[in-house]
C-alpha cells in the first residue's frame, strides 16, 4: 500500500499529516499525559486516533479539535470513540480554548502538531496558559530543542524566550521518522509544557516582550547595540545592566523582561 495511505486515509500534505503508528511510542506519550476520569482533556489534530483511543479509554471522554473534515466525520461516527468525544471541526489556530473551561477544571492539552504551523499555534496556545494544567506536543525535534534551549546556545531564540516566559519546558521522548506513516523527513520529539504561576510572569506587556525578541533575533549575528538600536540606546542597555556588545542569544529571559519593562515604562 502507498505509504501516504494509513488505515484507509490518504495523508494530506496541506494539513501536514503524518500519522503515528508505533505502539511503544504511543504508550510513552499516553503515560506522560497521564489521563484520568474527570480530566478536562483536549487533543489538537487527533488524526486517525492513535493517541485518542488509549486516552479516551483511560479518561472516558475528551474534546478534540480537527481541521480535516473527513477525519472529523470519521471520529464522530467511530463505533468506539464517537460516544467518548466532543469533536470540534476547525482550525486550532482560531479556536478559543478558554471556551472549554468547566468548573475551574484546567485543560490538559496534547497533540501531534503539524510542523508547518507549530510555532504560531504554540503562540496562540500561550494566550490560554492560565486555564491550562499541562501540555504535551509532538513537534519537529529542532523546534523542541529551540523551546528548551538555554542562553549561550545557538538554538536559543525568540521561541525559547517566549516558551520559557510562559512555561517550564522539558523534552520527554525523541521519535524517529519510522514511527509515522508517511515518514516525515525530520526527527520528532515530544515536549512537556507546565505553565508557570502568573506571579512568575513579570513582563508588563507580553506584546513588548515579543517585539524585543523579534528585533533582537531578527539578525542574530548582530550585537544588541545594533539589533536593538531601533528600541533603545547603548547607554539605556548599560543602565539595565545589559552588555550591548553581546548577541541576543547570550542574554537571559530575565534580561529580556527587564528591557521590555523599561520600554513599557518609558512610553508617554
Amino acid at each position: 500500500m502507498n505509504d501516504n495511505v494509513h488505515l484507509g486515509h490518504r495523508a494530506r500534505k496541506r494539513f501536514g499529516q503524518n500519522f503515528l503508528n508505533d505502539d511503544m511510542i504511543i504508550d510513552k506519550i499516553v503515560t506522560a499525559i497521564d489521563p484520568k476520569p474527570g480530566d478536562n482533556l483536549v487533543e489538537i489534530g487527533p488524526g486517525l486516533g492513535a493517541i485518542t483511543e488509549p486516552v479516551a479509554e483511560l479518561s472516558g471522554h475528551l474534546t478534540v479539535v480537527e481541521l480535516d473534515k473527513d477525519l472529523a466525520e470519521r471520529l464522530i461516527h467511530h463505533p468506539f470513540l464517537g460516544p467518548k468525544l466532543t469533536v470540534n471541526q476547525g482550525d486550532a489556530m482560531k479556536f478559543d480554548f478558554s471556551s472549554l473551561i468547566k468548573d475551574d477544571n484546567k485543560l490538559k492539552i496534547f497533540g501531534n502538531l503539524p510542523y508547518n504551523v507549530s510555532t504560531p499555534l504554540l503562540f496562540h496556545l500561550f494566550e490560554f496558559v492560565d486555564n491550562v494544567e499541562h501540555m504535551h506536543f509532538m513537534l519537529q525535534k529542532e523546534v523542541v530543542n529551540r523551546m528548551v534551549a538555554s542562553p549561550g546556545s545557538k538554538a536559543f531564540g525568540r521561541l525559547s524566550v517566549m516558551t520559557q516566559y510562559y512555561c517550564h519546558a522539558m523534552p520527554v521522548i525523541e521519535v524517529p521518522p519510522t514511527c509515522f506513516k508517511p515518514a516525515p523527513k525530520v526527527d520528532s520529539a515530544v515536549v512537556r509544557l507546565i505553565p508557570k504561576d502568573p506571579s512568575a510572569r513579570t513582563a508588563k506587556s507580553t506584546k513588548l516582550l515579543n517585539t524585543v525578541c523579534l528585533e533582537a533575533f531578527n539578525q542574530r549575528r548582530k550585537t544588541l547595540r545594533n539589533s536593538l538600536s531601533n528600541l533603545l540606546t547603548e547607554a539605556e542597555l548599560a543602565e539595565l545592566g545589559v552588555d550591548a556588545t553581546l548577541r541576543a542569544e547570550n542574554i537571559s529571559l530575565t534580561q529580556f523582561i527587564a528591557i521590555a519593562n523599561y520600554l513599557h515604562d518609558r512610553q508617554p
